[in-house]
């Protein structure tokens, strides 16, 4: 397996660090005093301090507008479920609560956004059938 690198602007690290450590569950990588690196569900995150990159929501997936650009991770149901109803339960303010798409089509797949504390989307899928990630 190979590991995805993103790397994107926050404006604030010790808020980032919250969001991706306590709310995430994100195991904290190497920092300096402009950049920390996260382990995202696998793969290396790494936040540097500036301006975000603009969002619009122009990204039209099934009946939802949903804001791009934006990233994320695909998970197994078992831990995307559980990552749901964590973040439910913390109130999360998502931009879509956790909900199921192309339900019984090729495709079908559990989807939430919500934001980080500076504005950047995020996606986390779920898949019962990881082999549906990519079915047409």
């Amino acid at each position: 397996m190979s590991a995805f690198h993103l790397a994107i602007h926050v404006t604030h690290l010790d808020k980032a660090r919250d969001f991706y450590g306590k709310v995430l569950g994100c195991k904290e990588g190497r920092s300096t005093e402009t950049w920390v690196d996260f382990d995202f569900f696998g793969h290396q995150l790494s936040l540097h301090l500036g301006a975000p990159f603009p969002v619009a929501k122009t990204g039209i997936v099934g009946e939802h507008s949903v804001p791009m650009p934006h990233f994320g991770v695909v998970l197994p149901m078992e831990k995307w479920n559980a990552l749901a109803e964590h973040l439910t339960s913390l109130g999360m303010e998502f931009e879509l609560p956790p909900q199921i798409r192309f339900e019984g089509k090729a495709g079908e797949q559990a989807t939430m956004f919500f934001h980080d504390p500076s504005g950047n989307p995020i996606e986390i899928k779920g898949f019962q059938d990881q082999s549906g990630v990519f079915a047409s």
